[in-house]
């Protein structure tokens, strides 16, 4: 017997909205709750002697402290690569496969292997910057006045850092949602985007966060529309574009919980041309990655040219409210991909 699955966490619009999908499909979607993983070895008993189709979705991790990101990333890759070591002894077919989805989780290793494809991303620096007073070393060698400082692991912006610095005056400025306990030196990441200038408060912080292993990107300038910069976010599903979001902001950062705002693909007026070659980048970029049959995938385009780059990519990265309050067209499509491994296409 064939049984499609969801290991995800109950009550979250994830979960929620792929059993919507689901239910609309026509598909029995059985669930395994992330709280109780591990807990056993192998199986829930009612999912043992079928052949299952597994969906991963992210477990929900409460902790506002970054330097915590680390230690859960690396139990997250554990227990991804206990569901792989699953899937080979139980008769266990991924929607998305958990190391490619562990693959992803690492922005070095992911930006690495799109550069090998010769796809255009966000440049990186190639030294490990340890430390604020090496990055302006670094900054200063390569002629660079702007950089994005990220954590290799971690999402939604948790601990990112755009930084400027002009190396003839000494000005530095720094936007970022995370802040440093004056108390405790811990480093706290918040839904709210700060602006710092104090050149000790910047460099401090930067110690702290260049600690953590981190990579430095130069800060391309974005494209902008009525007066606000953009960057996309998109679904990439069985080598088709599902769904494009514009993220619209006044600051260099465009995550939306950050009191930015979506738009419309289609208020951007791109050119057909500007439009396939966007589309062909995701597609390209979701290949680059054997195991993925669904991707998030952020996009910049370049101020003036428009020429679009990689920022990263998001082996969860599937949830969009603009679609799941609309028509839930990603998740129904999920749920057709699970309709067809169930019954076969139609």
């Amino acid at each position: 017997m064939r049984q499609a699955v969801l290991l995800g966490s109950p009550g979250t619009k994830r979960t929620r909205y792929l059993e919507e999908g689901a239910k609309k499909e026509g598909v029995e979607l059985a669930f395994w709750d992330w709280d109780t993983f591990g807990l056993k070895s192998g199986l829930p008993p009612e999912l043992c002697n079928q052949t299952l189709l597994l969906k991963i979705d992210p477990p929900v991790w409460d902790s506002c402290f970054l330097e915590e990101l680390g230690s859960l990333t690396k139990n997250y890759e554990k227990q991804l690569i206990e569901l792989a070591e699953l899937g080979e002894e139980e008769e266990i077919a991924f929607l998305n496969h958990p190391l490619a989805i562990s693959r992803l989780l690492d922005k070095r290793d992911c930006k690495a292997q799109l550069c090998k494809a010769g796809l255009p991303v966000t440049e990186a620096l190639r030294e490990h910057v340890k430390s604020g007073e090496e990055l302006l070393y670094e900054m200063s060698r390569l002629h660079m006045a702007q950089v994005f400082v990220k954590p290799v692991t971690g999402s939604g912006a948790a601990g990112i850092g755009a930084f400027r610095f002009q190396k003839s005056t000494g000005h530095m400025v720094l936007y970022t949602c995370g802040y440093q306990d004056e108390k405790t030196g811990c480093l706290v990441n918040t839904k709210r985007l700060r602006r710092f200038t104090d050149p000790k408060e910047i460099l401090s912080y930067l110690d702290s966060l260049l600690a953590l292993d981190c990579i430095v990107e130069r800060w391309y300038v974005k494209a902008e529309h009525r007066g606000y910069s953009y960057d996309l976010r998109a679904v990439v599903q069985d080598a088709r574009v599902d769904f494009i979001l514009p993220r619209f902001s006044k600051g260099p950062i465009t995550n939306l919980h950050l009191n930015n705002h979506p738009g419309d693909i289609k208020e951007l007026g791109f050119s057909a041309k500007l439009y396939e070659e966007t589309e062909e980048l995701c597609v390209k970029a979701a290949g680059c990655f054997q195991g993925l049959r669904t991707v998030g995938i952020d996009i910049l385009l370049e101020r003036g040219s428009l020429r679009p780059r990689i920022i990263e990519m998001n082996g969860q990265g599937d949830l969009i409210y603009q679609d799941i309050y609309k028509d839930n067209g990603i998740y129904r499509h999920q749920a057709v991909m699970m309709k067809e491994w169930l019954y076969g296409k139609e």
